[in-house]
C-alpha cells in the first residue's frame, strides 16, 4: 500500500529543538553513544581521573565525573549551545584534528533528548558552578570538586519512539561498559571507574599499556602476545598482536586506535589480517590491541558523526606500513626469536628481538636427511609399539651432548637404551628446542633442553620449514634467481580432463615459474618432468593437480599475486614429513635445528602450535616432587 503524498508545504526553518533532535538521531544513538561522548571530551579537558555511573543500562542515568580543568560558569551555557566547542576555532584547525571531540554537537543533541545538567569547577574558584537543561537554563553556584560532572537522566523522555527500539537493559550495559573498555584501553595513563545500579563492576588504575591491556583482554591475552613499536617518516605503530596460537572464533579482541580513538576502518582491518595471512588461516580472528600515530593532518576524522570511520590522505601507505609492522612482529615467532620457549610470557619477557643464531652443528638440512636410509622400528611390525618410539640409534655425532649408551637392539630395551644428555651441555641455549630423545607414535618428536621437556609436531613443523623456504625460492625470482627445479628420471603420467590439460598448455610461464614442468602427451594424459627441488620427496601427481587446480580458478596471473601463499602452503602440506614416518636422531635434530632457523615456526601454516615446552617445575607438579 503506498503512502498518502504530504501536502504541500512552503519552505522553513526548522526550530532549534527539532535540529537539534535531528542531529540526536545521528549522535546518540543509544545510550553507550551518549558515554563515549562524554568520556572524549572528559580526556579532552586533561582529565587523569574519570568515574562512570550507570543507572538502568544507562536508559534511567549517565553521570560521569573527572578531574579536568573544568568550564568556566560564563562558558556553561555555551557548551550546551549547538556548534559550540573550543576546540576549533577555523578550517586549518578542522583539517589538523588532535583533540577526540571537535564539531560541538554532543551536549547540545544529548540535552535534545535527555535531561542534562552540567556542573564544573576550575582551578581556583572557590566553588562550583551549575547549569541545567539546555544553553538557556540559569548558571547557579554549586558544590563540586575541581573538574565537572555531566548528569544525563531519562533517555529519549522526549522521544518516546526512540525509546522502543533500545535493547533490554543488559544489553544496553553491555554496550556501554564495552565503551568504557575500548577508551581506558586507549588511556592507561588515566584512571577508570565504572558501576551500574550502584555497584563497582570495573576500576583501572593508572598503569603501563602492558598492565592495562592485561586487565581487560585477560591473562589469556597477556600470555600470548607479541610487542610492536616501528615508526617510518611520519608513522608510529605501537602496542600488541596476539600470537596465532591463541586466536579466537570471533573478532571480539581487536582494538586499533588512530591518534587515541578507537576506530573500525577496513583498510587498517585488511592490513592486520593480510599480515596474519601466512600464520592463521580458516574462520579463526586475532587478537590485537595497536596505536598508530601520525600527523593529524594526514588522516580525516571527520567522515561519519560517530567519528569511528576515518580517511588517510596516503591510504596505501598506511597500509603498507601496518601490514609490513606486524608481519614483522609475527615473523619472530620461532624457538630463537626470544631465546626460550611458548610458556606463559609476561611483559618483561616479551621482546626481544630476533637472532642470527650461528650453528658449528647439524647444519644438514632436515629435507636432506630425509633422503637417508631409514632406521627400522626397534619394536616388531604389528606390535602395538610399532612406530610408536623411535628410539635414539645414533649418538655418535653428538659426542659432546650425549653420554654413551648402547643402541637398542630388541623391544626389550630398557630406559638406559635412551641416550643420557649431559646437564653442562643442555645448558647451552644456542639450541633453545634442545635435542631429540625419541619419536612419539610416529608423530611427536620428543627432545630434551636446558628448562625441560620439548614436544614437536614433525608434520606441522616440517610444514612450516618448507611454506617459508618455498616463499624464499619464489621471492628470489625476483632478484633474477630461477627456483632450484628437480627433473624427474621418469616422467609422472596421470589421467588429466580436458580443463586440465588446457590449463597446463596455457600456463606454461606461471608453472615455470613455481617450478613445475607439466606437458601434455595426449589429449587425456599429463606428463610431470620436474618439480620444485624443495618438493621432490611428495607425490608428483598430487602436486601438479593441486597446482593446475589454483591456477586454473583464479588466473596464472592471480595465483602468483594474491593466491601464491594459499598455494605454496598446500604444496607444503603435501610434501611435508607425514604421520608414522620413522625419523632417526640425526633426521630429528636437523628438523629441531631447522625449526630454531625459521620465522614464525611456533606455529604451522594454519595457525596451530607446532611445539610445546614443558618445564621442570611442572614436571615436579606432575609427580609431587617436593610436596
Amino acid at each position: 500500500m503506498n503512502a498518502p503524498i504530504p501536502a504541500h508545504r512552503p519552505i522553513q526553518a526548522l526550530p532549534d529543538q527539532l535540529i537539534s533532535q535531528i542531529a540526536a538521531g545521528e549522535v546518540v544513538e543509544r545510550p553507550s553513544a551518549v558515554v563515549k561522548e562524554l568520556l572524549e571530551n572528559a580526556l579532552d579537558a586533561g582529565s587523569t581521573q574519570i568515574t562512570v555511573r550507570l543507572e538502568e543500562g544507562g536508559v534511567k542515568r549517565i553521570a560521569i565525573t573527572d578531574n579536568g580543568r573544568g568550564i568556566p560558569p560564563e562558558q556553561l551555557p555555551l557548551a550546551l549551545a549547538r556548534h559550540a566547542t573550543s576546540k576549533i576555532a577555523s578550517l586549518n584547525d578542522l583539517e589538523n584534528v588532535s583533540t577526540l571531540g571537535f564539531r560541538g554537537e554532543a551536549l547540545a543533541s544529548i540535552a535534545s533528548v535527555a535531561s542534562v545538567s552540567v556542573t564544573s569547577r576550575t582551578p581556583g574558584a572557590p566553588h562550583a558552578w551549575e547549569i541545567v537543561g539546555s544553553h538557556a537554563g540559569t548558571v547557579a553556584p554549586s558544590s563540586g570538586a575541581f573538574g565537572t560532572t555531566i548528569d544525563v537522566q531519562d533517555l529519549y523522555f522526549n522521544t518516546p519512539a526512540r525509546r522502543k527500539f533500545l535493547k533490554s537493559e543488559q544489553t544496553e550495559y553491555g554496550h556501554c561498559a564495552e565503551v568504557v573498555r575500548r577508551i581506558a584501553l586507549a588511556r592507561p595513563d588515566v584512571s577508570f571507574s565504572l558501576s551500574h545500579n550502584g555497584r563497582t563492576i570495573d576500576h583501572w588504575n593508572v598503569s603501563e599499556m602492558a598492565k592495562r591491556s592485561a586487565h581487560i583482554l585477560g591473562n589469556d591475552f597477556a600470555e600470548a602476545r607479541l610487542p610492536i613499536d616501528e615508526a617510518a617518516g611520519p608513522l608510529r605503530l605501537h602496542g600488541y598482536a596476539g600470537l596465532p596460537t591463541a586466536s579466537k572464533a570471533r573478532a571480539d579482541g581487536q582494538f586499533f586506535y588512530v591518534n587515541g580513538r578507537f576506530v573500525r576502518d577496513k583498510l587498517l582491518v585488511h592490513a592486520v589480517k593480510a599480515a596474519y595471512q601466512d600464520v592463521l588461516h580458516g574462520d579463526r580472528f586475532p587478537s590485537y590491541v595497536l596505536a598508530l600515530e601520525l600527523d593529524p593532518a594526514l588522516v580525516d576524522v571527520n567522515v561519519h558523526p560517530s567519528k569511528i570511520e576515518v580517511r588517510f590522505r596516503d591510504g596505501r601507505a598506511v597500509h603498507q606500513f601496518v601490514f609490513h609492522a606486524v608481519q614483522r612482529a609475527l615473523a619472530q615467532t620461532s624457538a630463537t626469536a626470544f631465546g626460550s620457549v611458548p610458556a606463559p610470557l609476561t611483559a618483561g619477557e616479551i621482546g626481544a628481538p630476533a637472532q642470527t643464531w650461528r650453528r658449528e652443528h647439524e647444519q644438514t638440512s632436515f629435507g636432506a636427511q630425509l633422503t637417508s636410509t631409514f632406521s627400522p622400528s626397534p619394536y616388531p611390525a604389528g606390535s602395538r609399539y610399532d612406530n610408536a618410539l623411535g628410539v635414539a640409534q645414533d649418538t655418535a655425532s653428538y659426542g659432546a651432548l650425549f653420554s654413551s649408551a648402547p643402541a637398542p637392539a630388541a623391544p626389550q630395551a630398557t630406559m638406559a637404551a635412551f641416550p643420557q644428555a649431559s646437564p653442562q651441555a643442555m645448558s647451552n641455549e644456542e639450541f633453545p628446542l634442545g635435542f631429540a630423545l625419541a619419536q612419539l607414535h610416529g608423530i611427536y618428536i620428543l627432545a630434551q633442553n636446558s628448562k625441560g621437556m620439548v614436544l614437536v609436531d614433525m608434520h606441522a613443523a616440517h610444514e612450516r620449514i618448507l611454506y617459508e623456504q618455498l616463499k624464499t625460492a619464489l621471492d628470489a625470482q625476483v632478484d633474477g634467481h630461477d627456483m632450484q627445479v628437480q627433473s624427474l628420471l621418469i616422467p609422472v603420467t596421470f589421467f588429466a580432463d580436458a580443463v586440465e590439460v588446457g590449463t597446463a598448455q596455457e600456463n606454461q610461464d606461471t608453472l615455470r615459474k613455481l617450478g613445475f614442468d607439466i606437458g601434455a602427451l595426449s589429449p587425456t594424459t599429463l606428463a610431470v618432468r620436474s618439480v620444485p627441488t624443495l618438493l621432490k620427496n611428495a607425490d608428483a601427481q598430487t602436486l601438479a593437480r593441486d597446482v593446475l587446480r589454483d591456477v586454473r580458478e583464479f588466473g596464472g596471473s592471480r595465483v602468483l599475486i594474491e593466491r601464491r601463499n594459499e598455494l605454496l602452503g598446500t604444496l607444503a602440506c603435501h610434501t611435508a614429513v607425514r604421520a608414522n614416518r620413522i625419523l632417526t636422531v640425526p633426521e630429528m635434530n636437523a628438523l629441531l635445528r631447522q625449526m630454531e632457523n625459521t620465522e614464525r615456526a611456533d606455529q604451522c601454516n594454519h595457525g596451530r602450535p607446532t611445539w610445546v615446552q614443558l618445564e621442570i617445575p611442572a614436571l615436579d607438579k606432575l609427580f609431587l616432587r617436593g610436596q
